[in-house]
């Protein structure tokens, strides 16, 4: 949520204090406070899953809030789906393809085994059905039949796949199908399929529509979207479930509520209901014992730095990107923002140019660090400026 009131605070440590003194910066901007200040409780630990592994996470911030074996080596099943439904979004918002671009369905894409969107080989079909076959229907028949759309063949989209994970930071992961069908190749880890659900949130918000549809009628044959919590919770609005016998029961869930989102995803559980169960359990933990605050906005004023030898004696410095935390209820007093910049900055500076870093730490832990960057220009001052200038630096150094 964004807190738009200030309330003046120092918030500034002796370690700030003197970088700023040293690097002639005037006092860092107080962060907002809330409206109404939160009590301050006790967080108890997260809740006890049966799940193999899984990652709660604040999808503004992107920071970790609950997690056992985030980066063990686990399926996917059919979160790999997930993956698949990037790419398309991807293209689609790109021009390349078209929601009605029609698809020829391959031999093996009617073959393909596991759950089905129930197309029939040699028949045409828009890339929309497709997707929605993909994404409410889980049909691995949909799923390998866009992939060989985009790709050329399967093995090409599954070098796309891992091209994108390695772009999106997914370390753990490598694909070799579509679909999510078993091969001793094919893994991720829950960590990576928590980062891939935020990207799909992220960079397609409208499409990610697409998720919360809870039935698809292609063929005369209406099927059901596997998500139970779709049914049990309006704040939920995706995302994908996956099962093979290798794997368990997986599901990538996330909710939103009064302006927080959490991504929840539990791998290796043992039923349909365990799954939906653990993954309520752990948006409901998140949503009551933690809060998200946007601290800082881009493009506004966050410190100033002394600038030598240029024409103005300092530039304000900003963001590029919002900074989001999420922190345990009632810890907002407790946070501490900091600023590390250089000594001596000499003029020509440049609008956009990165000047020092920002930190918001909680109890000596760094939440949020992004580069401050220089939000005018500062051209370099006449001679007698230079001179003056230059005296005073040699007279400090000194």
């Amino acid at each position: 949520m964004s807190i738009p009131r200030p309330l003046l605070s120092a918030l500034v440590g002796t370690t700030l204090a003197l970088g700023l003194a040293a690097a002639g910066a005037q006092q860092l901007q107080p962060l907002p406070q809330p409206a109404q200040p939160q009590p301050r409780a006790a967080i108890p630990a997260a809740p006890a899953l049966t799940a193999k592994s899984y990652v709660l996470m604040d999808f503004a911030s992107g920071q970790v809030l609950a997690s056992k074996e985030p980066e063990a080596r686990v399926e996917p099943a059919s979160l790999t789906k997930m993956m698949a439904s990037y790419l398309v979004f991807n293209e689609l918002d790109a021009g390349r393809v078209r929601p009605d671009d029609l698809v020829t369905i391959s031999e093996k894409a009617w073959k393909t085994g596991g759950s089905k969107m129930f197309v029939e080989v040699g028949k045409q079909v828009p890339v929309q059905d497709l997707l929605m076959g993909m994404v409410v229907q889980s049909g691995n028949d949909a799923t390998v039949a866009l992939a060989e759309h985009l790709g050329g063949t399967e093995e090409v989209f599954a070098q796309m796949m891992n091209a994108e994970a390695g772009r999106l930071g997914m370390r753990g992961t490598h694909f070799v199908n579509s679909d999510g069908l078993p091969d001793p190749e094919h893994y991720t880890t829950a960590m990576d399929m928590a980062l891939l659900s935020r990207a799909l949130i992220r960079d397609h918000p409208e499409r990610y529509a697409a998720y919360k549809v809870k039935e698809f009628t292609w063929n005369n044959i209406t099927q059901h979207n596997r998500n139970a919590l779709l049914w049990r919770d309006a704040s939920i609005d995706g995302i994908k479930t996956g099962h093979t016998e290798s794997a368990g029961y997986c599901l990538a869930a996330s909710a939103e509520r009064e302006g927080m989102r959490l991504v929840a995803v539990v791998m290796g559980t043992a039923s349909e209901k365990v799954r939906a169960d653990e993954a309520q359990a752990l948006l409901n933990y998140g949503f009551r014992f933690y809060e998200s605050h946007t601290l800082y906005q881009p493009g506004r004023e966050v410190a100033q730095a002394r600038v030598w030898k240029g024409e103005a004696p300092a530039v304000a410095l900003g963001l590029r990107q919002p900074v989001v935390v999420a922190i345990a209820r009632g810890r907002y007093d407790a946070l501490e923002a900091s600023v590390d910049l250089p000594r001596e900055l000499l003029a020509p500076v440049a609008e956009g140019q990165p000047v020092g870093t920002l930190k918001v730490s909680l109890d000596g832990r760094v939440l949020a660090e992004q580069p401050l960057v220089a939000l005018a220009a500062v051209p370099e001052g006449g001679f007698f400026k230079r001179m003056n200038d230059g005296f005073w630096m040699w007279w400090e150094s000194d």
